[in-house]
């Protein structure tokens, strides 16, 4: 049983916050570090927005396991190519981008577990109601 639409849009909106914040977080920052801020957010909203969004549809299917693991290998190759391929190629700042990719990675981590946690209540729910 996939989790229901509730979850689906609980999850659009934490990505709303996310990005949100993250986006208040670029103009508060000098110029660099808010430059490097926008740049960790549109890929994050590029890769990570869809997977998660994948993953929580996921919850109560045999393919959640899979998704997840493809989730976890994705961030992991989301900030190796921004650290060996775009900071050199393109001569970004460092710091600014890496930092901010990974803090808004561990973030989307945080609110699908929030999502998957709340999806598996709810079908956990269903599945007493049709016990009685």
């Amino acid at each position: 049983m996939a989790a229901g639409p509730r979850v689906g849009t609980l999850y659009a909106a934490g990505l709303l916050l996310i990005a949100g914040t993250a986006g208040a977080a670029s103009l508060a920052a000098g110029p660099a570090a808010g430059q490097g801020i926008r740049r960790a957010l549109a890929a994050v909203l590029l890769v990570q927005g869809p997977l998660g969004w994948w993953l929580v549809r996921s919850l109560g299917t045999d393919r959640l396991l899979a998704v997840w693991a493809l989730g976890i290998l994705t961030r992991f190759v989301l900030v190796g190519l921004a650290a060996f391929v775009a900071v050199p190629l393109l001569g970004w700042a460092p710091e600014p981008l890496l930092v901010s990719l990974v803090v808004l990675l561990v973030a989307c981590l945080g609110l699908e577990g929030l999502m998957l946690a709340r999806g598996q209540s709810q079908t956990d729910h269903a599945n007493s109601d049709r016990e009685r």
